[in-house]
């Protein structure tokens, strides 16, 4: 798909002034891995501490890192603001040089607040919103583990507050990392489940911010190559968990998403995906993947000839109907072993109007989307999605 095409997709301006945000050094590959130990001795950091889930936090090793380190290995699924306090205090006490986000997006979320709140004088609370964090207290390093989230390529953290179940989102360029390193050779050991979700989460990144109403000629070659790298690589990942080159395609997709998120943003499948976690915590990818055929759809008269490209770069035949998108979507999400019903994920059928109340004020991403959605459409996404 040329989308320097004499006809061009954006909607934006060649000349819409943009900023691209990327970490000063991105290590690309399998093997590369290694090199988290070798760049942090070179530049003489000593006190280091990872920030990991359970799992990845028994192979640090892999990293071959020096001096003292120390391990915060309870992140969990969906991060809240008690878990943020955990990882909080245990920085208190080593006071790191280098801060290590060591797995998927939640974990390389808290590394970003754990690099720029201890010391601060700021809570967390101080710095929700954009470009409201003081300054950077430590050198930031992300380590991806999963194809998903993009994290490692991103100035924001999203942490739940239990309070409110809402997402507290936090976006400053102090929270850019520094080097991100990114072995696909991590990510060997998804099982099939995890491995579908987060290629959609990545995919899905990619095609928000394709269509969104801030998409720029710049971020849109990025989408829409990542929404095509997810079509080659995803069912091939799959079907054999073992095969790098597709881990390493997906690995590249969700980097790409993860550009796109900065300057653009995702929209209303990710804020209707949200409510999933924060009130029933549902794992992030497993909510974007049910709700991705049911935004595409409804967006499809906003953008339709970007959506046509989204399809085509799948591999899918649509349509220019919603209906027809839909269903190709549906079943490509399907096909991967998505679960595509909330009564299979055990969301209580009462809470839609709540989730529904929830999602529509999520006007940081709502306000992107390229077709207004009322709260009464929201609610009728979920229901159909029941």
């Amino acid at each position: 798909m040329n989308i320097h095409s004499p006809r061009p997709l954006a909607t934006t301006s060649l000349a819409t002034p943009i900023t691209i945000q990327r970490p000063h050094i991105i290590e690309f590959g399998a093997g590369t891995a290694p090199l988290a130990g070798r760049w942090a001795a070179a530049q003489g950091f000593t006190r280091i501490l990872v920030v990991a889930d359970a799992f990845n936090a028994n192979r640090v090793g892999v990293l071959e890192l020096q001096g003292e380190v120390a391990i915060f290995g309870d992140v969990r699924p969906e991060p809240d603001v008690p878990n943020l306090e955990a990882a909080l205090a245990l920085a208190g006490q080593v006071k790191p040089d280098l801060v290590i986000g060591f797995g998927g997006g939640s974990a390389m979320d808290l590394a970003k607040l754990i690099a720029v709140l201890p010391g601060s004088g700021q809570t967390l609370h101080d710095v929700v919103g954009p470009e409201k964090v003081a300054r950077k207290g430590a050198a930031l390093m992300q380590v991806p583990t999963t194809s998903g989230t993009g994290s490692e390529a991103g100035t924001r953290a999203l942490v739940t507050d239990p309070a409110t179940q809402n997402k507290l989102a936090v976006q400053s360029l102090h929270m850019l990392a520094d080097i991100a390193i990114i072995d696909p050779v991590l990510t060997l050991t998804l099982p099939p489940a995890v491995t579908a979700a987060t290629g959609v989460d990545a995919m899905a990144h990619c095609v928000e911010a394709f269509t969104s109403k801030k998409a720029h000629p710049l971020i849109d070659m990025y989408a829409l190559e990542g929404v095509a790298l997810v079509g080659r690589f995803l069912a091939r990942a799959i079907a054999d968990g073992s095969d790098v080159e597709a881990r390493a395609g997906l690995s590249l997709a969700s980097l790409y998403g993860g550009f796109c998120l900065g300057p653009v943003n995702t929209a209303a499948g990710h804020a209707v995906a949200y409510p999933l976690g924060t009130r029933h915590h549902i794992a992030h990818g497993a909510a974007n993947a049910l709700i991705f055929p049911h935004t595409l759809a409804f967006n499809t008269p906003a953008a339709p000839e970007k959506t046509a490209a989204i399809l085509a770069a799948l591999g899918l035949k649509g349509g220019a109907r919603e209906e027809d998108v839909f269903a190709a979507a549906h079943r490509y999400c399907a096909d991967l072993g998505c679960e595509m019903t909330l009564s299979a994920l055990k969301v209580p059928r009462d809470d839609l109007p709540a989730m529904a109340s929830e999602a529509h004020a999520i006007r940081r991403l709502l306000d992107n989307n390229p077709r207004d959605i009322s709260c009464e459409e929201i609610l009728a996404i979920y229901e159909e999605a029941y």
